[in-house]
């Protein structure tokens, strides 16, 4: 779909698959946006077709051209810093970062820096750009890899919807002790908290539900250890980790969850984000290339 930003306003030409739709069927249906975000765009007049405010229930036509007002300047709501951060993709509407292990995603406390969104928060400002650093998902500390952020308030609505959905496909590289046999495996376990314990998590029949679904990529037989990627069906704190730990096969490096210390981190990094783009409609692909100064995964890999 062709799109065009002028100031504050996202446009796009009616395609033919929205003929005879409506405002209301495209932000309501089409889009789901949440019930808040739709009273302040309507309380706003934040929408215009051919450049006119019309009735949100008349049916519009083919090429019609439709006006919304997400882009507004916005407080980062982090402390801008310059921590260099590698960008995979970007848009007027999403940016999709390469973490590196050794940082939080995000502050987890009013003015702490030297996480991923105060980087973030330093390339939007050193580009003019005025965004709330909004993240989709999130990585542990010492997990690398690919992590999604939202560049508006209608972007971020969708875009956690679609990862509630299971539309946003995340897979994982996990390096684990010992050899694992099955191509392919399910691991379908709850996962709840441990109670001896105030950040790890453990398998428990009254946790939430957990699904990874894992696939052996490369086996290792000198050193005992298996390559394997994972996707998840849910998103639980240290899903992976707790897993994989679960069935005897911890993380390397993972040193909460039974690992032995080879290395400085648990040896898991988020590979590869997918999705169709919520406005564009094309599929969005990126691979986070390994990150590690010291490369857990330059001798361990395909």
């Amino acid at each position: 779909m062709e799109t065009n930003q002028s100031g504050k306003w996202f446009q796009f030409h009616i395609p033919n698959k929205w003929n005879n739709f409506t405002i209301e069927n495209i932000l309501k249906e089409e889009w789901k946006v949440p019930k808040k975000l739709l009273h302040e765009i309507r309380m706003d007049k934040g929408v215009r077709i051919n450049g006119d405010y019309i009735n949100w229930n008349i049916p519009l036509k083919t090429n019609d051209i439709f006006e919304i007002a997400i882009f507004q300047d916005e407080d980062y709501g982090v402390i801008p810093q310059n921590l260099s951060i590698e960008v995979l993709y970007e848009d007027d509407h999403l940016i999709i970062v390469n973490k590196p292990a050794g940082i939080d995603t995000h502050p987890n406390v009013d003015g702490q820096k030297d996480t991923l969104a105060n980087g973030v928060a330093y390339y939007f400002q050193e580009k003019k750009e005025y965004h709330r650093v909004r993240h989709i998902h999130r990585l542990d500390r010492d997990t690398s890899g690919a992590i999604l952020f939202a560049k508006h308030a209608l972007s971020h609505a969708i875009l956690d919807r679609l990862l509630h959905e299971r539309k946003i496909k995340r897979t994982y590289y996990a390096l684990v002790q010992g050899i694992i046999r099955p191509s392919s495996f399910v691991i379908d376990d709850p996962i709840g908290r441990d109670r001896h314990h105030p950040t790890k998590r453990r398998v428990s029949k009254s946790g939430q539900t957990a699904i990874t679904r894992a696939t052996v990529l490369k086996i290792f037989p000198k050193e005992k250890f298996t390559l394997i990627e994972c996707s998840l069906d849910t998103g639980r704190t240290h899903q992976i980790r707790v897993h994989l730990s679960s069935i005897g096969h911890p993380l390397v490096g993972d040193t909460l969850y039974g690992g032995k210390p080879i290395f400085k981190r648990q040896a898991l990094h988020a590979r590869k984000l997918s999705f169709v783009h919520p406005f564009l409609g094309q599929k969005v692909e990126c691979i986070a290339p390994f990150n590690d100064p010291y490369s857990i995964f330059e001798k361990f890999q395909l």
